[in-house]
């Protein structure tokens, strides 16, 4: 109740419009009236890395994952699918997975097994773990994704690996879209809006950071926007990510894509862990078939 309180106590005080390194935020009244250093807030939350850093805890715990994967035809039924329960384990600083349930259905796997399609080896890449995995750990600074040294399908994966995690960020070597996902330049101000609120989220007193398109921009400025809505929770005491809602579009010569995700963390022995992760996706690339994509990641019962 206290916590309802705090967020909407005060949710009729009028907005605030500030503006930091030429960014212009909008500072709902109850954050205002809490009297804190906003300044700071909003340029930490612009470099955050708990996001990312909730993932990598996935290479140091054990864990359960229910596994809903559906690749759909062009009129949205579902074409290939994998329905999976599996179980990774800890044990002298490896990681190694079970395989507990699995029902396949079309053309998700080829004769050796190997993944069909690209949405589902991303997938395997952020929660499966093929054989014995040793010597990882969970600290992020030292490992950011980067294109260089890559070619081929290995950068497009890196590329995609960027998107998800630290989306709002520049990504080199995506032509027409690469310098659109940079939601802080001096082209991205013009473009969008930038609102800080104080929400409840799942029992947790939480600041909100929203960035959505002006609602002002006319025809010829909408082939600039990439990013649709990107609205992340933080923890108010410790600045993690709690929950994170985006949905990126784009239609150019070589590249075309509608995708949204959905991310939902839980806390584990002090870590932030992702509990469920919803995506819905349909994407075109040069020299692959377009992929549409519905899956659910739901993570649970995890261990040291």
């Amino acid at each position: 109740m206290a916590i309802l309180c705090a967020a909407a106590c005060f949710a009729q005080e009028a907005d605030t419009v500030v503006t930091i390194d030429k960014t212009k935020f909008t500072l709902a009244g109850v954050v205002v009236r809490n009297n804190f250093d906003y300044r700071k807030l909003l340029l930490q939350i612009q470099e955050d890395t708990t996001f990312y850093k909730a993932f990598r805890n996935l290479r140091v715990l054990g864990f359960s994952s229910y596994n809903d994967i559906k690749m759909l035809d062009k009129k949205g039924a579902v074409k290939a699918s994998l329905l999976s329960k599996t179980r990774q384990k800890r044990s002298e600083n490896c990681r190694t997975m079970d395989v507990l349930e699995e029902q396949v259905t079309g053309d998700f796997y080829d004769s050796k097994k190997q993944y069909n399609y690209l949405t589902a080896e991303l997938y395997a890449g952020l929660f499966f773990t093929k054989g014995e995995v040793c010597g990882e750990d969970n600290i992020v600074k030292g490992h950011t994704s980067s294109t260089s040294g890559k070619s081929g399908m290995e950068k497009h994966k890196e590329q995609l690996k960027m998107l998800f995690f630290n989306p709002g960020k520049k990504i080199p070597g995506i032509p027409f879209i690469g310098g659109k996902l940079d939601l802080y330049d001096d082209d991205a101000r013009k473009l969008y809006d930038y609102k800080l609120d104080l929400q409840e989220k799942n029992g947790t007193l939480c600041y909100v950071f929203s960035i959505i398109p002006k609602e002002s921009l006319g025809m010829f400025k909408k082939d600039k926007i990439v990013v649709d809505e990107m609205t992340t929770w933080f923890d108010q005491k410790t600045l993690e990510v709690v929950y994170r809602n985006y949905s990126l579009s784009y239609k150019a010569g070589v590249y075309d894509f509608d995708v949204n995700m959905e991310v939902e963390m839980t806390k584990f022995n002090g870590l932030t862990v992702p509990k469920i992760l919803r995506y819905r996706g349909n994407w075109d690339v040069l020299f692959k078939k377009r992929e549409r994509a519905l899956f659910t990641a739901t993570l649970f019962d995890f261990k040291k």
